[in-house]
């Protein structure tokens, strides 16, 4: 696996939106953190565009992206916000440049597209807040951001979970969003999952299509094949009038539980606002005991 550069103070941070459109006034508190940390900022053209939900036509956000890709000044690129559009335009993009010269990608939830993509690549990615998300966000979540972009060491010690399962694993880290993982199953971006330890969380789902996404996944052998699992956030559920009778985590531990392997529940990641950076691509070792869950990154 590639590790791009981290970044050190006076280099340049691209933020642009792949998905849903957004204005450059929610960004503010985002530039505000880069050059606090020494960082210069580009903020990309489709920020401000307005086609109907979308941050351009695709292939305005493809040609943003392609240029922030290719232009060697920009040492990483963070997503604006997400939502939905990013599958719509990853295939118009052309990574040559990209593999010889990787650069750090940051995003969540509809960015998972572009994760699995570049994972596919053998090349690592930054799990963490949208720059839509600094306003908001924890001071763990921006810290660990920190961590990921400048190299420090990673280090997460969680606290027990009922549903937790014991045992100690180690593996390359890979996943995301539920929903865009499943979106995803079968086309070039699906990653390889065997071997490797699964990140998922999910947001603002109903409880029977977290159901048919797991069995979907567990059907395809994911879980099978993995060497653990971390379990984020799973907010804003939404039911039927008619209950499915279990909660989101229910459901997980339900269908993942006859699975001989480390699993971690109630991970601060994903859509909250302690959504802590996790560095995809990179080796971890996850140890799940009674007293918690240690997270340590290779």
């Amino acid at each position: 696996m590639k590790i791009p550069p981290y970044l050190t103070k006076g280099d340049t941070v691209g933020i642009l939106a792949t998905a849903r459109k957004i204005d450059h006034e929610p960004l503010e508190p985002a530039i505000a953190l880069l050059k606090s940390w020494g960082l210069n900022v580009v903020v990309g053209k489709t920020v401000g565009l307005d086609n109907n939900q979308l941050a351009g036509a695709d292939w305005q956000r493809a040609t943003d992206f392609q240029h922030m890709m290719d232009n060697p000044a920009i040492k990483a690129i963070w997503c604006a916000k997400g939502g939905y559009g990013t599958v719509r335009m990853v295939d118009r993009l052309d990574f040559t440049n990209f593999k010889k010269h990787p650069k750090w990608f940051i995003g969540f939830s509809d960015a998972t597209v572009l994760h699995s993509h570049i994972n596919n690549m053998d090349i690592a990615t930054i799990h963490a807040i949208m720059a839509a998300s600094v306003a908001h966000a924890t001071d763990a979540a921006k810290q660990t951001l920190h961590k990921a972009l400048f190299g420090d060491k990673i280090l997460y010690d969680i606290a027990p979970h009922e549903f937790n399962k014991i045992g100690k694993s180690s593996g390359e880290l890979v996943g995301g969003n539920l929903s865009v993982l499943f979106s995803i199953v079968g086309s070039p971006s699906e990653i390889d999952y065997k071997g490797k330890i699964l990140f998922i969380e999910d947001l603002d789902e109903y409880l029977y299509h977290i159901d048919r996404m797991m069995i979907n996944l567990e059907r395809n052998g994911y879980f099978k094949d993995v060497k653990g699992i971390i379990i984020g956030g799973f907010t804003k559920m939404r039911d039927n009038d008619i209950p499915w009778g279990y909660n989101a985590l229910e459901i997980l531990q339900d269908i993942t539980k006859e699975y001989n392997i480390p699993i971690c529940f109630n991970f601060p990641a994903g859509h909250i606002q302690d959504n802590r950076a996790l560095v995809f691509g990179k080796e971890i070792t996850m140890e799940v005991t009674t007293a918690g869950t240690k997270i340590t990154f290779k």
